[in-house]
């Protein structure tokens, strides 16, 4: 499934920016919330797309 695999990649892209944030990088702590938020809502397109995919096999 695509969706899943932007969401892996989403999470993978943000591991660099986490570890400066933790190491007191502001600017990184900004970057890593706005890449949550695009994080949440890859999430939540995954989470559609799965009760899609149920609907149709029922």
């Amino acid at each position: 499934m695509q969706e899943y695999e932007d969401l892996k990649r989403l999470v993978a892209e943000i591991e660099s920016d986490i570890n400066k944030a933790l190491g007191g990088n502001k600017a990184a702590g900004t970057r890593v919330r706005k890449q949550m938020q695009m994080i949440k809502q890859a999430a939540q397109i995954v989470r559609n797309r799965v009760l899609e995919i149920r609907s149709t096999e029922d």
